[in-house]
């Protein structure tokens, strides 16, 4: 056991390790900076795209009867805009207790709860995209996540570029002063060495 955890200390103090605990923390802090800045820019370039770039979704046709939503004849297909739902919430509730309507044309004024009830059906088989709900079980094209992700690897590739360039130029400018050092040692090496027999001449 003691070998063992010896062998563990010995690899914990390691530099590389250590250099790759600084890389963890310090690119997670910087995946947060990045994505700021990226929502800063999607913000200001889709501001007037209504919902922003999550609204930028494209439903596909219903292949099946399972992908056409809820109910299409109260309004319930594949989506609906938002501003919608309450209307639809009352659509549907009238179309769940029909009879009940029926015998008492009140019944759902006396039961505002119903209205509530349905809304939160439809909200769970229903996803919010911009301004617009999808149906879930709909085969949908995200195009807003896809832009976001290009967006970002650009954002990052283009920061990750400049740190690499600055990195280099530094490296260049220590390579530099170093090979003028060597130089400037290796001069003066020289002038020792040829003062020498002179010196030893007198």
């Amino acid at each position: 056991m003691r070998k063992f955890f010896g062998e563990f200390k010995t690899f914990i103090a390691r530099g590389n390790v250590l250099d790759m605990a600084v890389g963890v923390v310090i690119g997670g802090a910087f995946s947060a900076i990045v994505t700021a800045l990226v929502n800063i820019l999607l913000s200001v370039c889709t501001w007037a795209v209504p919902g922003g770039l999550k609204g930028l979704v494209t439903v596909l046709p219903a292949a099946n009867d399972m992908q056409r939503g809820m109910n299409e004849s109260i309004g319930l297909g594949q989506s609906f805009e938002a501003s919608k739902l309450h209307d639809l919430g009352i659509a549907l509730a009238q179309a769940n207790y029909k009879e009940q309507i029926e015998a008492d044309a009140n019944y759902l004024l006396n039961n505002p709860n119903l209205i509530e009830s349905s809304k939160a059906t439809i909200l769970t088989k229903y996803t919010l995209h911009g301004t617009t709900y999808t149906y879930n079980l709909s085969a949908v094209i995200d195009w807003g996540t896809f832009i976001n992700a290009i967006i970002s690897f650009l954002i990052v590739a283009f920061v990750l570029f400049l740190i690499i360039k600055a990195f280099n130029k530094l490296k260049e400018a220590q390579e530099k002063a170093k090979a003028k050092v060597e130089a400037k040692i290796k001069k003066d090496s020289v002038e020792n060495t040829e003062a020498e027999p002179e010196a030893a001449a007198e």
